[in-house]
């Protein structure tokens, strides 16, 4: 007897189980089964997603305070700044003078130093308490240089003339700010411009006092560029978000300006006196 050559129907039906053809249908079977479930995955992310996002921009606006409130923290830092100075003109000349006179190339090494350490803080963290820090880094240095430089005029009998700066320092620094209330968008597009022009100065001046020279006109100079900063540096502050720790960093800055503003008016009016 000869053995069958007629195939199995059961192995034929296995065999088209790992047909290409079926194996590629079932592919497309499972993924019309899918897309509907990826699909509705997707919808129901993006409400997800947009929650997110507005989470995220509520929490941000969270931080904000009111205008009022954003101004007095503005004002408070510039007057802990001021006071601060002011305090150190009645008790620290001593100290300011052995700083100043006895250690000049120390006195500016640590002038840099701080003045880079505390930009570093004010610019990088949006800690109010760490910009604070970072802020009180000016005021010292800067308070050391007006007590030795108030002292100074009030030993010599010019204290009027102390006076008579404070008092044109505090009315042109008021204009300045309506100015840049009024007109915010020409004060900000002066930032490069002013920026440049201080950089000029101060080479300048570096130049001038290794040769041994002065130009009084610098004074003037230096007086116009800072008016021009007050304005600058309270629009930007308005402009930005009205946070506690934006209106530190706006302190900051607004305090270097003034102060820089009063000494040069107290020099040129020291050369006028003269």
């Amino acid at each position: 007897m000869g053995m069958s050559l007629k195939p199995d129907p059961n192995q034929q039906n296995n065999n088209n189980a790992y047909d290409p053809n079926l194996y590629q249908q079932n592919q497309y079977t499972n993924q019309a089964y899918r897309d509907p479930y990826a699909d509705q995955y997707q919808y129901q992310q993006t409400p997800y997603n947009q929650s997110a996002s507005m989470y995220a921009t509520s929490a941000h606006a969270a931080d904000e305070i009111s205008e009022q409130k954003y101004n007095l923290v503005i004002g408070g830092c510039l007057l802990w700044g001021f006071l601060a100075n002011v305090f150190m003109v009645k008790f620290c000349f001593d100290a300011a003078y052995d700083v100043i006179v006895n250690n000049y190339i120390l006195f500016i090494i640590l002038y840099f130093v701080m003045a880079i350490v505390g930009t570093i803080m004010i610019k990088k963290s949006d800690n109010p308490v760490v910009s604070f820090i970072g802020y009180n880094l000016f005021v010292l240095p800067l308070g050391l240089v007006i007590s030795f430089v108030v002292n100074i005029y009030q030993m010599a009998g010019a204290g009027n003339i102390v006076t008579l700066a404070f008092g044109i320092t505090a009315v042109v620094t008021l204009l300045m700010m309506a100015a840049g209330s009024m007109f915010p968008g020409f004060f900000l597009s002066l930032g490069r411009v002013l920026c440049f022009a201080l950089l000029a100065t101060i080479v300048l001046e570096l130049i001038l006092f290794f040769a041994g020279a002065s130009l009084g006109i610098i004074d003037y100079v230096v007086v116009v560029i800072f008016c021009g900063y007050v304005g600058y540096d309270w629009a930007k502050a308005n402009a930005q978000p009205k946070t506690v720790d934006n209106a530190v960093d706006s302190a900051a800055e607004l305090y270097i300006d003034i102060v820089n503003l009063f000494l040069r008016i107290l020099r040129i009016l020291a050369r006028n006196s003269n």
